[in-house]
Formats: structure tokens, C-alpha cells, sequence
């Protein structure tokens, strides 16, 4: 079982890369882990590049329930 690197005040999920480069795959499990842990947002950040890369991620589950 994987699970997220790490949580801030069990809010916001923070996953760690450190690659080249940031693709398609790792922000599929960084979007992935925000649903599965029910968590409206996150941070993907990789520290593999030759500068600083990070995205941020939204459960658009929990988005589309605050626009209902």
C-alpha cells in the first residue's frame, strides 16, 4: 500500500518527488491521494530538478460539493 510522504495539520498533503522531471503519472497519485485521504488540497513537489518544481493539488470531489 503507498501512502503520502507527509501531512500538514492533517489538512494539506505534501508528496515528495525527486526526478527530472514532474509528469502526468506523479500528479495522477498526488490527485489520487488527496480523494483517497478526503483531503481538499495538496501540494506535489519534486527537488530532483536542476530548479525547484511543485504543483498544487484539488480534490475536485470536495470542490464540486462547495459549488452545490
Amino acid at each position: 500500500m503507498r501512502r503520502a510522504d507527509f501531512f500538514v495539520e492533517e489538512k494539506i498533503m505534501v508528496e515528495i518527488k525527486a526526478v527530472i522531471e514532474l509528469d502526468d503519472a506523479h500528479l495522477a497519485q498526488a490527485m489520487n491521494y488527496v480523494e483517497a485521504y478526503n483531503l481538499e488540497i495538496g501540494l506535489l513537489i519534486n527537488f530532483g530538478s536542476p530548479s525547484l518544481q511543485f504543483k498544487r493539488v484539488h480534490n475536485n470531489k470536495i470542490l464540486k460539493k462547495r459549488k452545490n
